[in-house]
């Protein structure tokens, strides 16, 4: 993960979204024309240095590559690298770390 492209700048991180689920728990397959809802969850890619507070100190990133986090449900923007969708979002978007 350490190898990403995009390096995030301030208290900005780089997360992949998990897949879109296309079959239900029950076995139900879903067809794309199906309403689905954005991703909530993902994993972290790269994230920034941190955000510096109004005496110009850093304050370190809570969050580090590799992490699986949840995030608000419209934060963020999305873009495409080689027809992989990521997400770029501030740190204060981030709802919490999933403890596996």
């Amino acid at each position: 993960m350490a190898d990403f492209r995009i390096r995030p700048l301030g208290d900005r991180v780089v997360v992949k979204p998990v897949e879109r689920e296309e079959k239900t728990k029950g076995g139900i397959f879903l067809p794309d024309t199906a309403s689905k809802e954005r991703p909530m969850e993902g994993t972290v890619l790269a994230v920034g240095e941190g955000r510096r507070d109004d005496n110009g100190k850093l304050i370190a990133m809570s969050v580090k590559a590799g992490d699986k986090v949840l995030f608000a449900k419209y934060s963020g923007t999305e873009f495409k690298i080689d027809d992989v969708e990521y997400l770029i979002l501030s740190e204060k978007d981030i709802l919490g770390i999933v403890q596996e």
